[in-house]
């Protein structure tokens, strides 16, 4: 039965307790915490190192993630690889998952075009418990949140991208003190006017720069 909209009882039932990523993975596929399971095509759980030193978390899969079932894969996830490379940072040494692990859309009638619609408040409560879970068996040393959305589910509540981005914020976690810093997403960048886009392009590059030398 879906779940409605009013009545998410959130992942928490369906996280196996100490379970590694692989089976992170596995179980994640019969979570029914929230409602968007049904209309997606599948769970977009995570990728990359399972002992990454930076994780990066961004807001959900799109639409191109969705159908194949790997995280930043789309436009946002190629401009994404490439600002990790020119900041410094190797790729064997990153995790990369999001806060939401279905894509929320809209759609005017099947076999439509589908149009991202950003996840609400609930849907990432939902989701926590497996991001939760994820981030304490990766153990990653810095963790960069991509955009409000992911912000939203590890970062203080007064945390405002557009104010606080670049900020390296150490918090305590079930793992001991971690460095968290808070950045634009790509996606946003794709959508900055041409005239400024290398402007905030350099910005992203910049956050990630920094997050790469907050690590010990």
């Amino acid at each position: 039965m879906p779940v409605s909209k009013v009545d998410r009882p959130g992942a928490q039932q369906w996280v196996p307790e100490g379970a590694d990523v692989e089976a992170l993975r596995a179980a994640a596929s019969s979570c029914r915490g929230c409602e968007l399971w049904e209309p997606a095509t599948q769970v977009v759980f995570s990728a990359g190192a399972a002992d990454a030193r930076i994780a990066l978390v961004g807001e959900q899969p799109g639409d191109q993630e969705d159908r194949r079932g790997v995280p930043f894969v789309g436009p946002a996830g190629r401009l994404l690889q490439k600002a990790v490379a020119e900041a410094g940072i190797d790729v064997a040494t990153t995790y990369v998952t999001n806060a939401v692990k279905h894509f929320r859309f809209t759609q005017s009638a099947p076999g439509s075009r589908r149009i991202h619609a950003s996840p609400d408040v609930g849907h990432v409560n939902a989701c926590r418990p497996w991001l939760a879970a994820e981030l304490a068996q990766v153990d990653p040393e810095v963790v960069v949140c991509l955009g409000a959305t992911a912000a939203k589910a590890l970062l203080p509540k007064d945390f405002r991208v557009t104010k606080h981005r670049g900020q390296l914020i150490v918090q305590q976690t079930s793992r001991g003190e971690k460095t968290f810093l808070g950045t634009i997403h790509p996606s946003a960048i794709l959508r900055t006017p041409e005239e400024d886009r290398d402007a905030a392009y350099a910005g992203l590059v910049a956050d990630l720069r920094t997050a790469a030398a907050a690590l010990s």
